[in-house]
Formats: C-alpha cells, sequence, structure tokens
C-alpha cells in the first residue's frame, strides 16, 4: 500500500532557485539558493531529519 510522504517541487527564479516542501509532519516550507546542489542539499537534510524523527508506522 503507497502513502504520502511529501511533495518537492523545484522552481527556477530570476537569480536563485527555489525548492518548495510538502509533508504532513513538516507542513509546507522553501529552500533558495544560487546553485542546484546547495538547494538540494538543504531538501535533503531536512527531510532526512524529518524522517528520522518521526514515528515508525
Amino acid at each position: 500500500m503507497e502513502e504520502f510522504i511529501c511533495s518537492v517541487e523545484f522552481l527556477r527564479g530570476p537569480a536563485h532557485l527555489i525548492a518548495r516542501v510538502s509533508s504532513e509532519a513538516g507542513g509546507v516550507r522553501e529552500y533558495r539558493g544560487s546553485s542546484a546542489g546547495s538547494v538540494i542539499d538543504q531538501v535533503i537534510n531536512d527531510l532526512q531529519e524529518e524522517f528520522e524523527s518521526a514515528p515508525a508506522a
């Protein structure tokens, strides 16, 4: 059975990249950076912390 965990959108702004993350536990949040690598690192770190601290189902 599949279960919604999170949604991630990547958007390109005029001078930066934006990642918009949505999850039940963390709500909606945005990350901005000048490079794709820096934004992706922010998203990975945040989601890793969120999922490691989530109670096991």
